[in-house]
């Protein structure tokens, strides 16, 4: 995001800002990050920018530990599971293709398919998709706005400070717990069989 606005000739966004986004859909992010006199026609630009920076730096990005591992395990205890997130269907799939993540996630929404975080669509539509009730649907996620989606479709927020956000902003968000490392997933997702 910060190569996003240096390329254009604007200043830089702080670090901070930029991780106080993530979650959010890219034209939202952008919105946050502009400054109020910030034309359409230079945000659309910073999007499009953004899109090429991250596109180029796809090739170095790596999965957390264990989370392969994890995830099979979740399957094998009987959890179907969905992805909500900021990016676009396009870089969903990417994502999804580059790591073999597919085969766990057979519904996902993304932010050029529904409304963006903190707002409750994705999840629910989820959840529906899969015939799940929100007493029996858990998000897990890195950023307040995954906790305050989870709020907001009635469900619980699990935090993960290893991402976005500290454990302190989840538990203030709402999140009823935080791990630290990601197998630690498996001690809230007991065998179902």
């Amino acid at each position: 995001m910060q190569n996003a606005f240096t390329s254009l000739g604007l200043a830089k966004p702080d670090y901070d800002e930029v991780l106080g986004i993530i979650g959010l859909s890219l034209m939202a992010a952008v919105q946050a990050l502009a400054p109020e006199d910030t034309s359409e026609e230079m945000k659309e630009k910073l999007c499009l920018a953004y899109s090429e920076h991250y596109r180029s730096a796809e090739a170095d990005l790596s999965l957390y530990p264990q989370v392969i591992e994890t995830l099979q395990t979740l399957t094998e205890r009987g959890y179907l599971m969905g992805v909500v997130t900021g990016k676009s269907s396009r870089g969903l799939v990417r994502v999804l293709e580059q790591f073999d993540l597919h085969r766990f996630f057979p519904v996902w929404r993304t932010a050029d398919m529904c409304h963006s975080k903190p707002h409750p669509a994705m999840a629910l539509e989820c959840m529906n998709e899969m015939g799940a009730i929100v007493g029996n649907t858990v998000v897990v996620g890195d950023s307040r706005f995954d906790i305050q989606m989870a709020n907001a479709a009635g469900m619980r927020g699990l935090g993960v400070s290893f991402g976005v956000e500290s454990a302190e902003v989840l538990f203030e968000q709402g999140a009823f717990d935080v791990i630290d490392t990601f197998p630690e997933v498996l001690n809230h997702f007991p065998d179902l069989r």
